[in-house]
């Protein structure tokens, strides 16, 4: 959001501020990107006893700058507080570095909420995208492709950090009451995409888009306190029933949080009870004449995101196979999509009119059904007009040139003093 004054509405009750009325203490490292323009917005406002991280929505992996629109600044604060001296070092070490400090120098009779949101692998600026530290890129010398290569030493820089923190909770004892959750907002910038070259191979699409490949995202959930652990998990899961779940978890009661959309799946992931969850909203927007929802196994999908340029499907520049050695789980993981279909490419024009798929038969999207199946997409469409009738009109006001770093000392923070 960068230049443009406005953020997540201060009437909006966030996890911390759930988790702190629990008796949590709560900090937060990396992205922020709910808004600055007025300090009220920013993250040691909004719950979080500590913060350290950058407002924007990337920054460059070493200098720390952020270019947004027109505009250049740095973006680098512990608290309030610019800090310069992590300049030159790879933030995804700055970052797990900071999140083992707190760990062990927190209290171990008080609960703590972590949220780290790791700029990687997320593009840089556009003059240098992708990043990492020669160390991991030259682990995958295999990799021919530049650009690949170096993406996957992003990624193994971030897996170090996984390692890295969880090494550090089990030293200082909380990794036994502990819960640890990976997860992603999005599917990967492939194909070139943002200047990216991520894969969600074989799915359709990409970052941005709606089809399967833009809206999945790997993760994992990983604690002792699960009452089954090795599994992969094929019930409809959606992000926002992180809230509710770690809310029911950390002792809190549901009932305190009206009209959320999530659902406690807790029961789900440890114990492999059916999800509660039957479907899933996953975009109406107004602007780009863009929409799809998830019910049961039907996907409807309306609209074009970039014109149709990004509905493909995007083959990384080299596939590992995964082998019959490999461990149970990741053979699990794998998307079968079935045979490809001449059509597949033509089955389906959303802009011209709604798509259907079965998802759970057809995940990478191959087979257009709406004609077969006049019903189930009335159904369908009906629900997402229902959806649509509860909406507000989206917010985006323009660029403050007011908001340009160069104004503040080079640096991008708040510029707006509220009343």
């Amino acid at each position: 959001m960068g230049a443009s004054p406005w953020g997540l509405p201060l009437n909006q009750t966030i996890f911390p501020q759930y988790l702190n009325a629990l008796g949590y203490s709560s900090h937060m490292i990396g992205k922020w990107h709910l808004g600055f323009f007025a300090w009220p917005y920013t993250p040691t406002y909004r719950g979080f006893e500590s913060y350290y991280g950058y407002y924007n929505g990337k920054e460059d992996y070493y200098n720390h700058m952020t270019l947004e629109d027109e505009y250049m600044g740095y973006d680098l604060r512990d608290g309030v507080n610019v800090t310069y001296s992590m300049n030159g070092k790879y933030t995804t070490e700055v970052f797990t570095s900071k999140a083992e400090t707190l760990i062990r120098q927190h209290n171990p009779n008080k609960p703590l909420f972590l949220y780290l949101a790791h700029l990687a692998v997320h593009s840089a600026n556009p003059s240098k995208p992708l990043e990492a530290p020669s160390k991991y890129v030259n682990r995958f010398m295999h990799i021919k492709d530049k650009n690949r290569r170096t993406f996957a030493g992003m990624v193994a820089a971030l897996d170090d950090s996984v390692g890295n923190i969880t090494k550090t909770l089990k030293a200082t004892g909380l990794y036994d009451n502990s819960i640890i959750i990976f997860t992603s907002d999005n599917g990967g910038p492939a194909a070139g995409f943002n200047k990216n070259h991520a894969s969600n191979w074989p799915l359709r699409g990409l970052k941005n888009t709606l089809w399967e490949g833009g809206i999945r995202a790997a993760g994992f959930i990983h604690s002792p306190l699960l009452a089954r652990s090795g599994v992969v998990l094929q019930d409809l899961v959606h992000v926002c029933d992180w809230l509710p779940t770690i809310y029911a978890v950390a002792g809190g009661n549901i009932t305190d949080m009206p009209g959320l959309d999530g659902y406690n799946i807790w029961e789900t992931l440890s114990k492999g009870v059916p999800s509660p969850r039957t479907e899933i909203l996953h975009n109406i927007d107004p602007i780009l004449n863009i929409a799809a929802l998830r019910v049961g196994n039907y996907k409807v999908i309306l609209g074009e995101s970039y014109h149709g340029k990004w509905d493909g499907w995007y083959k990384p520049e080299q596939v590992t196979q995964v082998s019959s050695t490999q461990s149970l789980i990741l053979r699990e993981s794998v998307v079968h999509c079935g045979e490809k279909p001449a059509n597949a490419s033509t089955n389906c024009k959303p802009a011209k009119y709604p798509c259907l798929f079965d998802i759970n038969n057809d995940p990478c999207e191959y087979n257009n059904i709406a004609a077969q199946h006049p019903e189930i997409l009335k159904d369908l469409l009906l629900k997402l007009d229902n959806y649509n009738s509860t909406s507000i009109p989206p917010w985006f006001p323009p660029n403050d040139p007011q908001a340009d770093p160069k104004l503040h000392g080079g640096v991008w923070s708040p510029w707006i003093d509220l009343p």
